[in-house]
């Protein structure tokens, strides 16, 4: 009897670490997402230019997928670039990840990368800073994103996907073609 009482004890030790890993990961992606659409909720200045408002982004596994492979990839290799050692790019990575174009209208995607940043916080104003990784930040074409960090590399990979409409997918079974918009 008492071996089940340590087993369950034991058993009760790890569902704690894992619950508070789950919590640590699920506030993790909460604060990058309001961080992010506090500023989209706004509009903000990338650069010279004025960007408006843009709808809210959500969280999107297979793109924090693909960013955690790439941030992962790049602090064993001790690299800094979108570009994978071994060729890949974004559209390999996400698609890899199981984020594809197929059954979508249209299809866009974009990255930002970062290296030293310590918090959440410090990425995210070095990005907003930063022109093209603004523009990406604010883009109203990506609806979903992904992040991830390893060893103080930080990677967060974009995606704005939409579905044919219902008289497409009608037509698209009578055998129509309709022309794919990638962006």
């Amino acid at each position: 009897m008492k071996r089940l009482g340590l087993s369950i004890a034991g058993l009760s030790f790890v569902l704690i670490l894992l619950s508070n890993t789950q919590d640590s990961n699920s506030s993790f992606k909460q604060e990058f997402l309001d961080r992010i659409n506090r500023v989209r909720q706004a509009g903000c200045k990338c650069g010279t230019q004025y960007m408006p408002p843009a709808p809210p982004l959500v969280w999107n596994e297979q793109l924090e997928k693909a960013a955690e492979g790439h941030a992962e990839d790049m602090a064993k290799r001790n690299y800094f670039n979108h570009e994978s050692k071994d060729g890949r790019r974004i559209q390999d990575r996400v698609i890899n990840a199981g984020y594809t174009y197929k059954g979508f209208r249209s299809f866009e995607i974009g990255e930002n990368i970062a290296f030293g940043q310590i918090s959440i916080e410090e990425v995210q104003n070095g990005w907003f800073k930063s022109e093209g990784h603004c523009r990406n930040l604010m883009n109203p074409g990506f609806k979903e994103v992904g992040v991830s960090t390893s060893k103080k590399y930080w990677v967060q990979d974009f995606g704005g996907r939409e579905e044919f409409s219902k008289e497409q997918q009608l037509m698209i079974k009578k055998g129509a073609k309709i022309i794919q918009k990638r962006g």
